[in-house]
């Protein structure tokens, strides 16, 4: 029996002192390398970047054109104000 029982502590030993920090170390590795992004997570990045600045652009042109301090625009001549009278 006793030597049964020290294969079983030396197993459980090696189990907490070398398996378990393994897999941590492990795992903790792999989340830093996904921590990178791919190739096509940079492109949509980059694209999607992209189309927040023309819309930004579109919505500052926007707000320029229906602001209220803005210059009233001139109503077009009709008929009437033209001063044409036949």
């Amino acid at each position: 029996m006793e030597f049964h029982e020290g294969i079983i502590a030396l197993g459980i030993v090696g189990i907490i002192f070398i398996g378990l920090p393994w897999i941590i170390l492990h795992y903790i590795s792999k989340s830093r390398s996904s921590r990178n992004l791919t190739e096509d997570d940079e492109r949509m990045l980059e694209d999607l970047w992209r189309s927040a600045r023309t819309m930004e652009r579109r919505i500052e042109t926007l707000e320029r054109l229906l602001e209220p301090d803005a210059q009233p625009m001139r109503p077009r001549p009709t008929q009437s104000t033209r001063g044409d009278i036949n």
